[in-house]
C-alpha cells in the first residue's frame, strides 16, 4: 500500500513542477539507450532548496515507480523535524531514514537498507548552499564521505548524477513561499559504478578512496553545475 501512496505523491509533484515551471535538462557525456535503466545510485549535486522534489518533472513515471517500491532516500534529521516538510519528505520514497551528519548508527542503518533491488537516492553535500554561496555555518559546500560507502556497497548497476543548476531563483532557504513560472535547469549524467569505483580506486587505493571520489563529484559539481547556475535569473 505504501508504494502506491508514495508513487502518487511523486506524481503529483511531478505534474505540478510540468504546470508550474518549465524544466530544461541538458545529458552530460554519453547517453546510454536507455538511461534510467539499472541505476542503482542518483546523487544530486549542487544542493540549494528543499524544493529540488521539483526535480521529478524530469524522470519517466516508471523511474518514480522504482523509487516508490525500493527507493532508500536519507534525510537530514534536522528536516524530517519539521512538521509539514518532514511529512512530505518521508514520503517520497519506500524507505525513508532520518540521518544525523555523523557516520552513526543512523548512516549504518541507511547501509543496511541497500539490498539488491534498492536504488539509493541522495544530497551528497548533506546541506543547503545558502544565498551567499556557503552554508549554514559560513563554511564551502563540499562533498561529504557517505558516497563513498554507497558506492562500496552497490556491486554494479550505474550512478545517476544529477546537477542542479541552483533553486535559489524558485525559493532560497529562509523564505515562506516559492516563486512559480521560473526555468528550472538540470545536468544529467550516467555512470557506470564498477568502472567508476575501479578509476576512484586507482587513483587513490583502497585507503584513499572515500578522498578521491569525494575529490572527483566536488571536481565535477564545481565544472558543470556554475554555467547551469548562471542561467538562472531571479
Amino acid at each position: 500500500m505504501r508504494s502506491y501512496v508514495v508513487f502518487l505523491v511523486l506524481l503529483v509533484v511531478k505534474y505540478f513542477s510540468r504546470i508550474f515551471y518549465r524544466m530544461e535538462v541538458h545529458w552530460i557525456g554519453e547517453i546510454p539507450p536507455d538511461p534510467w535503466r539499472n541505476v542503482r545510485l542518483t546523487a544530486i549535486l549542487n544542493h540549494t532548496s528543499l524544493y529540488e522534489a521539483l526535480f521529478t518533472a524530469a524522470v519517466p513515471n516508471r523511474f518514480l515507480w522504482r523509487l516508490a517500491r525500493h527507493g532508500v532516500v536519507p534525510i537530514a534529521e534536522k528536516t524530517a523535524r519539521r512538521a509539514l516538510v518532514g511529512r512530505f519528505y518521508s514520503l517520497v520514497a519506500a524507505r525513508v531514514i532520518s540521518i544525523t551528519r555523523e557516520r552513526d548508527e543512523t548512516w549504518s542503518q541507511v547501509l543496511r537498507e541497500i539490498d539488491p533491488d534498492a536504488m539509493v537516492m541522495l544530497l551528497p553535500e548533506g546541506r543547503m548552499k545558502r544565498a551567499s554561496g556557503l552554508d549554514a555555518q559560513g563554511k564551502p559546500m563540499t562533498v561529504r564521505g557517505g558516497v563513498a560507502d554507497i558506492l562500496e556497497a552497490s556491486s554494479d548497476g550505474r550512478m545517476l548524477i544529477a546537477y542542479s543548476g541552483g533553486l535559489h531563483h524558485v525559493h532560497t532557504p529562509g523564505e515562506r513561499l516559492p516563486h512559480l513560472f521560473k526555468t528550472i535547469r538540470l545536468g544529467l549524467e550516467v555512470v557506470d559504478i564498477a568502472q567508476y569505483r575501479e578509476a576512484r580506486l586507482a587513483e587513490g587505493g583502497a585507503k584513499g578512496f572515500r578522498r578521491a571520489v569525494v575529490n572527483d563529484l566536488e571536481g565535477r559539481r564545481d565544472v558543470i553545475c556554475p554555467p547551469l547556475e548562471a542561467l538562472n535569473p531571479r
